[in-house]
């Protein structure tokens, strides 16, 4: 919906845009009737997102004003203040056509680079940047354009109350969060193909079977405020962050606007469009001028804004997309599920596989609604998301693993399906080489999570996360696959160690208690885990005070006392620092107050704590 002009849905705007959707569909059904939808030449296209970054490798907050400068129309802003998009133009699906969007999409990036380093910015590819923190992703961090802001207030309207995220990985995430803005944590490469409306539901159904196993090649989004989570996070986080549905004590069989979908799909493609309107209620409009059944008895083609409005609110992995392109109007998949990166050349071979797998289908998976389970396919699609190329793929009525099945079906297929349409050799063996070497070496997930775990022997979580970024930005700077990385190992340290803060070396795996805690009990944690200083907090993690060794040592012989409160004992005039500090400040704070121990606050909550060993 990035052009088109929206407002919120108000109750006296709604029968009027239904009209107009309702209109649409009459359109729609009027042109595949008629065969003005086009069925031949087959076109690609695509839409890389962007993260922005400071020199530190942290979230930037200049997108307008570098989309600015850069003045090209191919680039268009995110939700984020630190995303941005390029749309690549759309070719026809033949000869060198993948390595000429590799072409295109290095100069795009390139032009967005020069006006990024001048602004002292850096471009990441990244479906989830590691280095991102909850202080990057509130509302004054959203893009200020009316679209996203009505976008939020319409959601969180509907929605009634704040998003609850819940994502259990290796690490678990749970937090409650008042805004759409974690959705802009991710970013994705988005890989459209035209589709003849002929054959479009069986496209689209088959698009939905193969969407697990290409998922697993292509994850490398496994980290999210530093926690160790799903192969591709994104599809846990997008669904949640951009979910309609009111948490209650009923059983919501709701579906949630981002979505696997259903079931398969029969009819045509308007039926496609027809669900989504049967089950989702639009909260977004915009200036209709014409009426769409009018335009096509006046022999033009209309442009569907009401469908196309409604279909930017609803979120399917795989999207129906309806364009016209030279006055005419076409169908296109979407595919969404796909992060950015690790670099442009891993992204071009991502829609190498997927469009040759597309492409390729074999006569014995026509119709595959009749003789496959739906949910065998979209318990496929999560475990990719979940597992990488670790899951296990139910097809064609058995057990395979991911690996086994790109190596011995899936890319022999899409080697046909390319050479079928005419893909030149060079372009079909370079690309599909890639993917190979991935699925029997690592992805991007692999890559981060063990790199990460390296780095976490030797640095706390948010200086692991930056030096993470920085060594992912030198490494897709050269466009080498990321199959040929090297591990990092744990000595790796931040490119300029002297703007070290706070934030870098404070523990947040912290022991606290409360104030009505016993001194029995003090005394016997600060034993088992050989800590000197335990700060007392409330239920709303806000510090009350801190309690020493010094403090609770005389307890010890005396055991009449033990029952006593921390209350009692705790020093409440606490010496605190912020996690923006540099190591510098803190340690003079140290030496001055000739203490050994630093509470770290953000709003007067604890987040860490620092001692002199961290120093």
């Amino acid at each position: 919906m990035g052009d088109i002009n929206v407002s919120k849905l108000k109750k006296e705007d709604r029968v009027n845009y239904v009209h107009h959707l309702l209109n649409d569909i009459k359109a729609l059904d009027i042109m595949l009737e008629k065969g003005m939808i086009e069925t031949h030449p087959i076109r690609i296209g695509a839409e890389q997102e962007f993260c922005l970054v400071k020199p530190d490798f942290s979230p930037s907050d200049n997108a307008l004003e570098i989309l600015k400068e850069i003045d090209d129309p191919h680039f268009a802003t995110e939700i984020g203040n630190y995303n941005l998009e390029a749309n690549l133009d759309p070719v026809e699906l033949e000869g060198t056509c993948f390595s000429d969007l590799h072409k295109e999409l290095k100069t795009l990036l390139a032009k967005a680079k020069a006006v990024a380093n001048k602004k002292d910015t850096k471009i990441i590819l990244s479906g989830i940047l590691p280095s991102i923190g909850l202080d990057n992703i509130g509302e004054a961090q959203m893009t200020p354009l009316q679209r996203y802001t009505v976008l939020n207030e319409a959601i969180k309207d509907t929605r009634k109350q704040d998003f609850n995220i819940h994502i259990q990985g290796v690490d678990e995430l749970n937090l409650l969060f008042d805004s759409v803005m974690l959705e802009g944590c991710n970013t994705s490469f988005q890989m459209h193909l035209q589709v003849s409306p002929n054959n479009f539901i069986d496209k689209y159904n088959w698009a939905q079977a193969i969407a697990g196993p290409v998922l697993s090649a292509c994850t490398n989004s496994p980290l999210l405020f530093g926690k160790e989570l799903w192969s591709e996070t994104r599809i846990a986080l997008f669904t949640q962050s951009i979910d309609t549905r009111a948490n209650s004590f009923f059983l919501n069989e709701n579906q949630s606007r981002v979505s696997f979908g259903r079931n398969w799909y029969t009819g045509s493609v308007t039926d496609i469009f027809k669900d989504n309107i049967s089950r989702f209620r639009s909260f977004l409009t915009t200036n209709f001028i014409h009426d769409s059944v009018s335009l096509l008895e006046n022999n033009k083609i209309p442009r569907l804004l009401a469908l196309q409005l409604h279909n930017g609110t609803v979120y399917p992995w795989n999207r129906v997309c309806y364009g016209i392109s030279s006055d005419k109007p076409h169908l296109r998949i979407e595919n969404r599920y796909i992060p950015s990166g690790p670099t442009v050349a891993d992204e071009i071979a991502n829609m190498v596989f997927w469009v040759g797998v597309m492409m390729g289908k074999p006569k014995k998976y026509d119709n595959i609604h009749n003789s496959w389970d739906f949910k065998d396919v979209k318990n496929n699609f999560f475990n990719a998301a979940r597992y990488g190329m670790a899951a296990q793929i139910y097809w064609d009525g058995k057990y395979i693993s991911c690996q086994d099945l790109i190596l011995d079906e899936l890319l022999p297929m899409a080697y046909k399906g390319l050479y079928r349409n005419g893909i030149a050799p060079s372009d079909a063996e370079y690309y599909l080489a890639i993917i190979k070497d991935r699925v029997q070496t690592l992805n991007g997930a692999e890559w981060t999570v063990r790199s990460y775990r390296h780095l976490l022997k030797s640095h706390k979580r948010f200086e692991a996360m930056q030096i993470l970024t920085s060594k992912l930005y030198e490494k897709q700077e050269r466009d080498y696959p990321v199959s040929t990385w090297r591990i990092l190992k744990d000595t790796e340290q931040l490119p300029d160690e002297r703007k070290r803060i706070v934030k870098h070396i404070m523990r947040t795996d912290i022991f606290s208690v409360h104030k009505n805690d016993s001194v029995e009990l003090v005394l016997n944690i600060m034993k088992w885990k050989n800590i000197h200083h335990l700060p007392v907090i409330n239920h709303s993690k806000e510090l009350l005070g801190v309690l020493s060794w010094t403090d609770v040592k005389a307890y010890l012989t005396s055991k009449d006392k033990h029952h006593h409160s921390v209350d009692a004992i705790m020093k409440k005039d606490v010496i605190v620092v912020s996690e923006k500090s540099t190591i510098q400040e803190a340690r003079e704070v140290m030496k001055s107050n000739n203490i050994n121990f630093l509470p770290v606050i953000r709003k007067d909550k604890l987040i860490g704590l620092i001692t002199s060993n961290d120093l």
